[in-house]
């Protein structure tokens, strides 16, 4: 049957994934469980070394010890936005998602009509036509002191996860949260370290396919009082706009 490191391995990835031997079956296409795979009972079919390839990018000639490149094509976890939101010109707008919204944001990423919901502006600056920003305001404070709970941030979309840099703060969406870290790739790891400013956070690790949309922060959108109406909103996100496009400037 199976040699012992293809079994480990197989056994490895659920656990990695945190899934019961039943759990994974089910999402494998496997009637009941994955237990004789594991006693090595039954063969590892084609179907499911298709499968692991398929949903978590696990390199088949890795699983029977041919490799010791886990995952196939890791750098094409694609990141990039999920639905591109445009006005009536059907140029790019800028959408804001405050915390509430943030909330339901990893379920609703797909959903066109999600986002219409939310405050969109138009940017009439040229600097930020040829990519795509949205804001989003920060939850929590695990960016203290750089970024206090409430606070907003610009961010741009950024296409492919081997574009981060471990020197810039990102918006990191997950499958089940929107958070705001620092990114690190770990030399010879496959795994994503996220990385919170505020040290009683400790960092944690977590697997490229877990992300669905990297936004690089550009700037803090700051709003004062008079932000509560759409219209002042609106006002001060083009003087942070200003602001930003000034830095942009070549010295």
């Amino acid at each position: 049957m199976e040699n012992e490191l293809t079994l480990k391995r197989f056994i490895d990835i659920r656990r990695d994934l945190g899934y019961t031997q039943a759990e994974f079956a089910k999402l494998l296409g496997i009637s009941s469980t994955t237990a004789d795979i594991e006693r090595g009972r039954t063969k590892l079919s084609g179907k499911v070394v298709t499968e692991l390839l398929k949903q978590f990018k696990i390199n088949p000639l890795w699983l029977f010890g041919e490799s010791e490149q886990q995952y196939l094509e890791t750098s094409r976890v694609s990141v990039i936005p999920k639905v591109v939101t445009v006005d009536s010109q059907e140029r790019d707008n800028m959408v804001l998602v405050n915390a509430k919204a943030a909330a339901g944001y990893p379920q609703n990423i797909q959903d066109t009509s999600w986002y219409q919901q939310l405050p969109a502006f138009d940017f009439p600056i040229p600097e930020f036509r040829n990519a795509t920003y949205r804001g989003f305001q920060v939850e929590g404070d695990s960016m203290l002191p750089n970024l206090k709970p409430g606070e907003w941030v610009l961010a741009k979309a950024v296409e492919n996860i081997d574009e981060v840099n471990p020197n810039k703060m990102y918006v990191v969406v997950l499958q089940d949260a929107v958070l705001v870290k620092k990114i690190e790739r770990r030399p010879n790891s496959n795994n994503v370290t996220l990385i919170s400013l505020n040290e009683t956070y400790p960092p944690y690790e977590i697997k490229p396919f877990q992300i669905q949309e990297i936004w690089q922060v550009s700037s803090k959108i700051t709003f004062g009082v008079d932000a509560t109406t759409e219209k002042g909103l609106l006002r001060q996100l083009q003087e942070s706009m200003e602001e930003l496009k000034s830095q942009l400037k070549p010295n």
